[in-house]
């Protein structure tokens, strides 16, 4: 790359080009316009070349110069991107993990303060977000997602599968909980964006109309309950905490299979790292706890 100028001659360059002012050019890149002017014709001296045409203080492009700046603002177009690429990847040190808020606040939370303990060199860090991870542009180590599983360009690992279960808060209709699937669908409920189909029908009560407010976010769902102000159909990972506190009642045994089983996803490229098979040791033995306190609740 011999022919290559200085960085700071082809940043003045372009700015001037775009802007078509020395002036906001300097202001865009925080110099003096004389510094701006000095690294311009330091480019055209460099080149050979007349960039521009002067006219006292005002600047036109020569054919030249409209056709090397379109080409430079490309390439300092890719090299922006390139720098962003490489800033965005994780850190050896640092873990990042995306999750479901849910999933993130019910269930993951808790558990967290083990992995720091028993990896406290790893700067943990949890990524919220119902949007699917794009690992390719994400700074995301590692995801944990609910679905079908068989992401292109991942590894993962089944993880659980969840079940739904119909709760409502101890004290809730002055602690007269509906036991019955008839007295359940009677009371006041509060529904998210999972389905009753499934659980009505094995109940018997498949031609049963539900009422009642709809959010669309789990925690907002878990909360009302929690208040006191209905009942709900949940996942069990969810409420799993709260039941065995008490806070929250299983109000019948009739449970139904949950669509999507939950994941470890991460990119192939991060496979085998220190980080991912610590994450992974970890996320499995906290998995198989927790289906044991399931057997024995």
């Amino acid at each position: 790359m011999k022919n290559l100028p200085p960085l700071p001659a082809l940043r003045a360059f372009e700015a001037v080009a775009r802007l078509g002012s020395v002036v906001q050019a300097a202001d865009e890149l925080h110099v003096t316009h004389g510094a701006v002017s000095q690294q311009v014709r330091a480019l055209e001296t460099h080149l050979g070349l007349a960039l521009f045409t002067r006219h006292g203080r005002r600047l036109t492009l020569t054919e030249d110069g409209r056709i090397y700046a379109l080409r430079l603002r490309l390439a300092l177009g890719d090299i922006a991107s390139a720098t962003t690429e490489v800033l965005s990847l994780p850190r050896a040190d640092e873990l990042i993990l995306a999750v479901l808020p849910s999933f993130g606040a019910h269930w993951l939370v808790r558990r967290l303060p083990r992995f720091s303990a028993a990896w406290p060199n790893f700067k943990i860090h949890i990524r919220a977000s119902l949007e699917p991870v794009d690992f390719a542009v994400d700074r995301v180590d590692a995801a944990l997602r609910m679905g079908p599983g068989g992401w292109e360009g991942t590894s993962q690992i089944h993880l659980f599968e969840d079940d739904l279960l119909v709760v409502a808060a101890a004290h809730f209709a002055g602690g007269k909980l509906p036991r019955q699937p008839a007295e359940v669908i009677a009371a006041p409920i509060i529904r998210s964006v999972d389905s009753w189909s499934n659980w009505l029908a094995a109940a018997g009560l498949p031609e049963a109309n539900l009422a009642g407010p709809v959010y669309t976010d789990s925690n907002l769902v878990i909360e009302a309950v929690r208040q006191g102000h209905g009942v709900t159909l949940t996942r069990r990972s969810l409420v799993h905490d709260l039941l065995k506190s008490g806070e929250l009642v299983q109000l019948s045994p009739i449970t139904t299979p949950y669509a999507n089983p939950y994941w470890l996803v991460w990119p192939i490229r991060s496979h085998g790292s220190a980080k991912l098979n610590a994450l992974t040791a970890w996320l499995i033995g906290e998995v198989a706890a927790y289906r044991a306190e399931i057997q024995a609740f």
